[in-house]
């Protein structure tokens, strides 16, 4: 389970060799205890707090603690100091990035999101057949766009950098345009919006991609990958390309979860708060993502290259086999 305190003023510390939560409402305390061996990871919004004795526990039990912004934004993580596999990986992940490798996992990975993002339409027009034509016309233009990045080629991905991210940008906005048209009126939003969100869908699919952004680097960090070494996101300062590049496939996941709530109607205008510019999920309105998106992620099956898993688990199992092909040890897809 991932453990996740959003309620300010939470404690999280040890009793008895067990995790125990403390919230104050209403004058009293309600506590809760969670044994560490059922705990992957613990999550921290701002205005919790932890001690000492927690930080240690989780370090014994190999559960990392992942800080996060309002805006779900991972902020920094605690975690053992173990490399996680041998250095041989980054060494080849290093190589990899200057030569013809890297656009090959680029087009997988931005194609894999692309062709989410288009399957993720043609299901909205089974449902809605007084779409059809403009779900239609939509799908045809993001098609071209995928046709695109599956046939361009070079002998270096900085050659076509510009190109792909250009392809995949205006099939994102063809597919979030997409995904507004068909929703609830109230609901409906004019696009992407970041730091801030402009409107509730935005607050709580930026919130749905820093939770997702962190479970990715930590996939990466197990599989001996270094998060900062991307290939179509290059090197800035302190800025974990690999991570960017890699979760593209997995974006999808808080599509659907958040798309859900809102086409559901489960969504109210009571989850989000007004700030300066824009809006900000608040303590209800994480509770009610974070209960569906650990569901979606953590309890719910799929079948994913010949195995049974949980969506969390084929992102591991991913990033496992790309460190693999890295260094030789499987042949890459």
């Amino acid at each position: 389970m991932q453990l996740h305190l959003n309620s300010y003023g939470a404690y999280l510390h040890v009793k008895e060799e067990m995790f125990e939560v403390s919230v104050k409402a209403d004058n009293e305390t309600k506590r809760t205890q969670v044994a560490a061996h059922k705990v992957k990871s613990i999550w921290l919004s701002t205005g919790t707090a932890l001690s000492s004795d927690a930080v240690r526990l989780a370090v014994r039990n190999n559960i990392d603690i992942v800080f996060l912004e309002n805006n779900g934004t991972p902020i920094g993580r605690v975690w053992h100091t173990k490399l996680g596999s041998t250095t041989l990986i980054r060494k080849r992940q290093l190589e990899a990035s200057l030569g013809a490798e890297a656009l090959h996992y680029t087009k997988l990975w931005v194609g894999a999101k692309m062709d989410n993002q288009i399957e993720m339409v043609e299901g909205l027009r089974k449902h809605r057949p007084q779409h059809h034509s403009y779900l239609d016309f939509q799908l045809e233009a993001m098609a071209a766009l995928r046709k695109q990045v599956e046939s361009v080629s070079a002998r270096h991905v900085d050659d076509v950098a510009d190109s792909i991210r250009g392809w995949e940008g205006t099939c994102g906005r063809l597919y979030f345009e997409t995904l507004s048209f068909v929703m609830p009126q109230q609901y409906q939003f004019g696009g992407r919006s970041f730091r801030p969100a402009k409107d509730a869908f935005n607050a709580f699919l930026n919130y749905a991609y820093g939770v997702l952004y962190a479970r990715v680097e930590k996939a990466l960090m197990l599989a001996g990958v270094d998060p900062y070494v991307g290939f179509l996101h290059r090197d800035d300062y302190n800025y974990k390309s690999m991570v960017n590049d890699f979760i593209e496939p997995y974006r999808g996941y808080a599509d659907k979860t958040v798309f859900t709530l809102f086409s559901a109607k489960k969504v109210r205008q009571d989850h989000t708060d007004a700030i300066t510019n824009g809006v900000s999920l608040n303590k209800e309105g994480k509770a009610l993502l974070m209960e569906h998106f650990n569901q979606y992620l953590e309890e719910e099956k799929v079948r994913y290259k010949g195995r049974q898993q949980s969506r969390a688990a084929t992102i591991q199992f991913d990033a496992h086999q790309f460190a693999n092909e890295l260094i030789g040890k499987s042949e890459p897809l």
